[in-house]
This record gives C-alpha cells, sequence and structure tokens, in this order.
C-alpha cells in the first residue's frame, strides 16, 4: 500500500535528520534521499519475499536476474552455471544457492488449480509425492545381505525362525535342543553384530 510506503520513508527521513549535521555544508536533501531510499528497499527487501531468506541471497537473486539475462542476450542460450559464477565473481555454489533462494520470492498455495480435464480440476498438492519408507526398508535389506551371509549356518537358521517362520523363542528353543534363556541371549547377540555391520555401512 502506498501509505505504508509513505510512512517507511518518513522513518528513513527522521533518521536522516537525527544523523544531519550542519557543519558537514551538505545539502539535507542530498543527505536525507539515501536514507529515505534505503529505509523504501529494505521494507521491499523484509516483505515481498513469500519465504525468509538471507539478506545476501536475496542481494545474490537481483545480481543473478542481471547477469542470467545479460549472458542470455549476449550466448543466444541460457547460461550455465559456471557461466555465471565467472560474470557474478561468485563461486559456483553460491550462485546455486541464489538460485535456490529465488525460489522463495513467491509462493503458491497447494490448492492452487494447476490443470483441468475431464475428471476434473488439480491442484498442486496432488502432484507432492509422499515418503516411501518402503525406499528405506530396501535399502536397509541390500545392506543387510552380505552380513547375513557372514554368519554361520547356526546363526542363520535362528534368524530365519524367528523373522521369516515368526516362531517364539520358546519354539526355537525347542527345535534347537536349548533353553529360550539362552535363544534369547543368542538373538540379542546376533541382532547387536548385525546392528553394527548397519550402522557402519551407513
Amino acid at each position: 500500500e502506498m501509505e505504508d510506503i509513505v510512512q517507511v520513508g518518513m522513518i528513513g527521513l527522521i533518521k536522516a535528520i537525527d544523523r544531519f549535521e550542519i557543519s558537514r555544508e551538505v545539502e539535507f536533501t542530498s543527505f536525507a534521499v539515501p536514507y529515505i531510499v534505503g529505509e523504501i528497499k529494505r521494507f521491499f527487501r523484509d516483505t515481498t519475499w513469500a519465504v525468509h531468506v538471507p539478506r545476501r541471497l536475496q542481494e545474490a537473486r537481483v545480481e543473478l536476474a542481471k547477469a542470467t539475462e545479460e549472458l542470455s542476450s549476449r550466448l543466444g542460450r541460457k547460461p550455465t552455471t559456471k557461466e555465471l559464477a565467472e560474470l557474478m565473481n561468485l563461486p559456483e555454489q553460491e550462485v546455486i544457492d541464489a538460485r535456490v533462494a529465488s525460489n522463495g520470492y513467491t509462493s503458491a498455495s497447494l490448492d492452487a488449480a494447476v490443470s483441468s480435464s475431464e475428471d476434473g480440476e488439480s491442484v498442486l498438492a496432488d502432484f507432492i509425492g509422499a515418503e516411501d519408507m518402503g525406499m528405506e526398508l530396501v535399502e536397509d535389506l541390500h545392506s543387510l545381505a552380505p552380513l547375513l551371509e557372514e554368519l554361520d549356518d547356526r546363526d542363520r537358521q535362528i534368524i530365519h525362525m524367528r523373522f521369516v517362520e515368526e516362531l517364539t523363542q520358546a519354539q526355537i528353543g525347542e527345535r534347537l535342543g536349548i533353553s529360550q534363556m539362552h535363544v534369547s541371549r543368542l538373538l540379542n547377540r546376533l541382532l547387536g553384530r548385525l546392528r553394527q555391520g548397519l550402522l557402519s555401512v551407513h
């Protein structure tokens, strides 16, 4: 709102009045304008971003837009990260960070319509994936396979009976001719070994 901008400009004017010294022999308007413009720029910087990002990246986004436009017109194609980094005199990672940060300038509602068809209207939320816990399980099983191979036959048999056949410790003890307490100790030792092996893999 224009009223907000005027109020912010007034803050800049008040700061300029507080810091102005007649002894410097500088015109007040020349001294005050940078303060007023600075406050207005700060206001836009702090209120126009949908997501708060560090000031360094906010400024880098502006430079990135200028550099992208300049290189695009000069090269006739979209510039690479390396080319942008060279022109902006920044590390490539800074350019990547600025690109990521620029995504925070505007945001869209998850209920925003992105397409419509005979089946109805699709919203952004329909295209956001959910975490697949099965993927982590596959990775763990893949890492676990070589560790199981290192076990001797009896240890593998105990693991199989407990977790594949889903037998109780008492039932495993009956099959092997040992006590339930002994089965419990063996399982704890085996699982501890496998857990340690998985942690070292990850």
